[in-house]
């Protein structure tokens, strides 16, 4: 099998002891498995729900946009809640997740992210590992993104077989979530990437109350929400007021990822929607056998972490390659 550069091969350093030591009081972490969830908490205190099955939709909606291989809630070591699913806008904004939107597979067009169009969908199909312990736990899911039937819009093909592990460490001031997925194309063509605005990559969405006025988007480049969309970006950073008082998150691309630092995908509007899109400029393909792989790592916090305490993460970050799995 032939494994392409998603992720590039890169050294192993350690992390800044910083990002790594736990209090010596601090309650563990653990994963619990049922059938709908797989749930990761620090002593008691929920960190994040993995969505096996859908969480109820809003009455009315679509059954179609009942979507399965998500991330929701994640919330803050003082539990608030940083992101939201079924926004009223886009039905199909999930938490945490990812899905290729523009591509095409032999003679269809297929669009993994926008559901509700049946040519093509993503899902959990099965739970491979957990671990767990003082200071970080975490689990490894199988996931597809597959082709609908043209004449029902139901699953018919599976064209990526994915492994999701997530991992969820320590801080101090912050909870460290790795999102680190591999994809393999299972079919006999070559599944091609278009160049896209959005797709691919980590998306999020915000908690629905954050608007211009109550949180703020900003990027290693500087960038704001009124000018972030289509620039590059080490890290993009996203907080807003929560019932917990103010928090966020800052979503990390590692710099071995495909096209790093990957463009951004943000609105300008006042709702908090972002995705790093690594076929933003450039059109690729995962041919068949082929595996690709992606890392991010999201750090979610209360309060405010200044500039210079997100470049020292993301650099700690990049440095190091120790993982759970």
């Amino acid at each position: 099998m032939k494994t392409s550069t998603l992720l590039k091969p890169w050294s192993s350093l350690f992390l800044a002891t910083f990002c790594l030591v736990a209090s010596p009081q601090a309650e563990p972490f653990t994963v619990k498995e049922d059938a709908d969830t797989l749930t990761i908490r620090r002593g008691t205190q929920e960190v994040l729900v993995y969505r096996k099955t859908a969480l109820p939709l809003p009455k009315g909606v679509n059954p179609v946009f009942a979507r399965t291989g998500y991330i929701h809630p994640l919330k803050t070591p003082a539990g608030g809640v940083v992101t939201s699913v079924y926004a009223p806008d886009h039905y199909h904004h999930l938490g945490l997740w990812h899905a290729w939107v523009k591509t095409h597979h032999g003679a269809r067009e297929l669009d993994f992210w926008n559901i509700g169009g049946k040519t093509a969908g993503m899902r959990y199909d099965q739970t491979m590992a957990q671990s767990e312990g003082a200071d970080s736990a975490g689990f490894t899911v199988a996931q597809s993104q597959y082709a609908c039937d043209p004449a029902t819009g139901e699953p018919a093909e599976t064209i990526l077989d994915e492994q999701l592990t997530v991992t969820v460490q320590d801080a101090g001031d912050a909870y460290l979530v790795d999102y680190d997925f591999t994809q393999t194309n299972v079919t006999t063509a070559p599944l091609e990437l278009a160049a896209y605005r959005y797709g691919g990559g980590i998306a999020y969405r915000g908690p629905l109350h954050w608007n211009k006025d109550n949180s703020r988007i900003l990027t290693s480049a500087g960038h704001r929400r009124a000018d972030g969309h289509a620039t590059r970006a080490r890290w993009v950073e996203m907080s807003g007021d929560l019932d917990t008082g103010r928090g966020g998150v800052v979503i990390l691309c590692h710099e071995r990822n495909q096209d790093a630092p990957q463009h951004v995908r943000l609105w300008d509007d006042g709702k908090v929607f972002f995705n790093y899109v690594p076929a933003q400029e450039h059109a690729f393909s995962v041919a068949p056998g082929e595996t690709v792989r992606a890392r991010y790592r999201v750090v979610a916090f209360d309060g405010e972490l200044p500039v210079e305490r997100i470049d020292a993460l993301w650099k700690a970050y990049v440095q190091d390659s120790a993982t759970l799995h």
